[in-house]
């Protein structure tokens, strides 16, 4: 095994089981040093501490870390712990997540906001935590966590599938702030059998999910050739990549009747031949306004 990791520091959240024991587990085989962050971690005999526990009869490094991803001064003194350590982070792995799954219809407000807490405004306090960091040492790769539910929708997760397309777009944004910094941050989307998943799938396709095989993606995301802004699909040992289109559409302009012109030609707006992968937001503007008849090297915003 080449220690294509070797003496990086990881973060990894939510690595007490499932995805993140697998990823930690993984990250460490290459070389990686982990900070093994699961809520009450640092309790006697927890699930965390057994990851640390298998890492270090591995022969590798690691520690614990019991902090709230809902709580930013204990994400900070995570990040701290890590640096007081090894004097870097290079990595941070935003997995930490829960399910409170029932159609919207029965789902209550409190269940809606406990999945926004956990999955946003978790990998965003991790996030800040290590941002400065990252910029100071001019490297750093973040893995964002998203689904297929939050990318495509899924009966009875409205409030997983709006968190999970939530980090989508935390991720477009943070990867071209954080590029001339040498900060690369992408997505992970997986399939496998976890906790999340039990119930869900029969046993024999659960059998073929093993969070292991998912893990070698998470690899490809944080090494030093990293992408960037990439959304990669992970599960049962194979691996593919979504991507936010355009569709270039048509110019209506002004019409006795916009609206129903809109409607009329719905067919040809959604038409996907030609389609783009936009840059940034700008994108938008910029294709909309040369249609309108404006020059593209005049629509200088972004």
């Amino acid at each position: 095994m080449s220690k294509y990791l070797q003496d990086k520091v990881a973060i990894i959240t939510g690595a007490g089981g499932g995805l993140g024991r697998a990823h930690a587990l993984e990250l460490a085989r290459h070389g990686a040093r982990v900070v093994v962050n699961d809520l009450g971690g640092e309790r006697e005999g927890s699930p965390a501490r057994q990851v640390v526990d298998a890492i270090r009869r591995q022969g590798g490094e690691a520690m614990v870390n019991g902090g709230d991803v809902r709580d930013p001064a204990q994400m900070e003194a995570m990040v701290d712990f890590a640096l007081s350590a090894w004097s870097r982070v290079d990595i941070l792995v935003n997995n930490a997540g829960v399910l409170r799954d029932r159609s919207f219809a029965k789902m209550s407000l409190e269940d809606f906001k406990l999945v926004l807490d956990v999955h946003v405004m978790g990998a965003v306090n991790c996030t800040k935590a290590v941002w400065e960091q990252m910029r100071a040492q001019r490297h750093g790769r973040i893995v964002m966590t998203t689904s297929s539910s939050g990318l495509y929708g899924n009966f009875g997760q409205a409030n997983y599938g709006a968190a999970k397309m939530a980090l989508v777009g935390l991720m477009q944004t943070l990867a071209l702030e954080g590029g001339k910094h040498g900060i690369r941050v992408n997505c992970l989307a997986p399939s496998a059998a976890t906790g999340m998943t039990a119930g869900v799938l029969p046993e024999e396709a659960l059998a073929e999910m093993a969070p292991e095989k998912v893990s070698p993606g998470l690899v490809a995301l944080v090494g030093d050739d990293a992408p960037t802004r990439m959304i990669l699909l992970a599960g049962a040992g194979s691996f593919e990549c979504a991507h936010v289109t355009m569709t270039h559409g048509v110019f209506i302009g002004d019409t006795a009747d916009d609206a129903a012109e809109v409607r009329a030609r719905l067919d040809e707006i959604r038409a996907r031949a030609g389609e783009t992968v936009p840059g940034s937001g700008w994108e938008q503007y910029k294709l909309e306004l040369a249609k309108a008849g404006f020059a593209p090297e005049l629509v200088t915003a972004g």
